[in-house]
């Protein structure tokens, strides 16, 4: 919003002497005003707020505060609208210095001290980043240069004890709430009432399971006074980098947060502008240039914080009469519930008996996932051939029939550290594929309650194939380990496989999988159980 010039040379305050001319019966609610000079604002492009009036003219913005009470913000006094003005610039000038210019005083015919207003300098509108986007411009440079621009913001930013408290669990929670309560009113009309329940219930399981995720980020101070309303309409892409404006000042409570939730604010806003592949680039940019390293589920639940509220913002503006403001309301509420149902942290069980294909599918299922953690224990009949990216837990290692028969026991060789494996990476939002021979029904409750304590859902699945297959398939297995050949089956291998299947108990609420299907149609099968 605000361009280039400097016929005022208003760069301190109070600037310079002018003269403003705010129309008489203005929303405002003034007759003529002066601010003793020679400049007249009264035929000057006005835009209005809910909070301000700004007057534009060729390459300056003035902006003046309504006396208004909105309950969350007043402005009825005086001296609030000057200090509103006053930490206007002062928290604006962190990321755009030359454009806040600074506080003018305004003054009636007699001298007398009528009110105050923020100077700035005028933007080019075709530089706004919205305006870029919906112009269908590559914006990749631009949204990198803003990243960089946050990332080095936030390091300058205030941290502190009480700010990292916004940051706990508890605050999130409260944060949630309340925007719930908020959609509530809208709930069944405006908005489809699954889809808010949805919303509701995906945020708080998250929350649930992610208290050391959130005290971690609070110990690494990535918790801080950052701005809180990173739109796309309020930054600007010149040539000697970005211009990020008009942060909130008026309440600090809704400035403090997690940098991920600041970032997040502007992802959202490139998404509902139609911009995903932005977003997406604006994010990485932001983890390359930060050193972050969070998970990206964390990345998805403030995403769809920030749409959550952005719908409560667009119902109210419905229901004030503004046409398309209820599409808006639920596009935005289907972002909201897009980013939750990928921030779910799932804990997939992948099992079956020998040969039945499970290290396959678990290493596919975890590389298709990105930062999925993939858990392997080795097969006692021989399983191998595990990604690079697999942790394995100390397992048995002989083919034996015996010794495949021991790993069932809770107690077998490293069962207990893969769980705790799961369970650390589970907390920290990070979903996990576990692949492993657990066929008793001892092991799948150790299992279960570590999917519960962690707040993850959990998904088992059985990898099943016909007995000659498997037993085949172990062979040649074990064949090709010990030659680099081919192998018939021996009764060793048939023996195996008969002492797992003698072991292996039936899980509740199991997903079979016929592994004897080309491996991207299983892989595919399981995505749609694991959604």
């Amino acid at each position: 919003m605000p361009a280039a010039g400097n016929s005022l040379s208003i760069n301190a305050t109070p600037p310079p002497d002018v003269v403003a001319d705010i129309p008489s019966g203005s929303t405002a609610g003034w007759g003529q005003e002066t601010i003793s000079g020679e400049l007249r604002l009264g035929g000057c492009e006005t835009v209005e707020t809910h909070t301000s009036i700004l007057f534009l003219t060729e390459d300056r913005v003035y902006k003046v505060r309504k006396p208004v009470d909105l309950g969350f913000v007043s402005f009825r006094s005086r001296q609030a609208r000057q200090a509103a003005c006053e930490n206007e610039v002062r928290l604006n000038r962190r990321l755009a210095p030359d454009v806040y210019l600074g506080v003018a005083d305004i003054r009636d015919e007699a001298g007398r001290m009528r009110d105050h207003m923020v100077v700035m300098r005028r933007l080019p509108a075709a530089r706004c980043l919205a305006e870029l986007v919906r112009g269908g411009a590559d914006v990749t440079g631009e949204v990198r240069a803003i990243a960089r621009a946050l990332a080095a913001f936030h390091e300058r930013c205030e941290t502190s004890p009480e700010i990292s408290r916004a940051g706990g669990v508890a605050e999130l929670e409260a944060l949630w709430l309340e925007a719930m309560d908020g959609v509530a009113p809208f709930r069944g009309s405006i908005l489809d009432a699954p889809v808010v329940d949805e919303i509701g219930r995906l945020a708080l399981r998250y929350l649930i399971g992610r208290v050391p995720l959130l005290v971690e980020r609070q110990r690494a101070g990535r918790v801080r006074d950052g701005h809180g309303d990173l739109l796309a309409e309020d930054i600007y892409c010149l040539d000697d980098g970005p211009r990020v404006l008009d942060c909130i000042n008026f309440d600090h409570r809704l400035r403090v947060g997690d940098v991920l939730a600041d970032v997040a604010f502007l992802a959202m806003d490139l998404e509902r502008l139609g911009a995903p592949d932005a977003a997406r680039t604006f994010l990485d940019a932001y983890r390359e240039f930060s050193g972050e390293t969070h998970p990206a589920s964390l990345e998805h639940l403030y995403i769809a914080y920030r749409a959550f509220v952005r719908t409560r913002i667009a119902c109210i503006r419905h229901h004030q009469g503004e046409p398309g403001a209820a599409d808006e309301a639920r596009r935005l509420a289907a972002i909201a519930l897009r980013h939750l149902r990928q921030a779910r942290v799932r804990l997939v069980l992948v099992s079956g008996l020998p040969g039945t294909g499970t290290s396959t599918l678990a290493r596919n299922l975890a590389e298709g996932e990105g930062e999925w953690v993939l858990l392997a224990r080795e097969d006692p009949a021989g399983a191998s051939g595990r990604g690079a990216a697999t942790q394995r837990a100390d397992g048995p290692d002989s083919g034996a029939a015996a010794d495949w028969g021991a790993a069932a026991d809770r107690g077998g060789p490293g069962l207990a550290e893969l769980v705790e494996q799961a369970r650390r990476a589970l907390v920290r939002g990070q979903s996990v594929v576990l692949d492993a021979p657990w066929p008793s029904r001892e092991s799948q409750d150790l299992v279960a309650e570590a999917a519960d304590e962690t707040g993850a859902d959990l998904v088992r699945l059985r990898c099943v194939a016909p007995p000659r297959v498997a037993v085949a398939r172990v062979a040649s297995r074990q064949a090709v380990q010990a030659s680099g050949s081919g192998a018939e089956m021996s009764h060793a291998d048939v023996a195996a496989y008969l002492e797992a299947a003698t072991h292996f108990d039936l899980w509740p609420a199991t997903h079979n999988l016929d592994t004897t299907a080309a491996v991207k149609e299983t892989v595919e099968a399981a995505h749609r159980v694991i959604g």
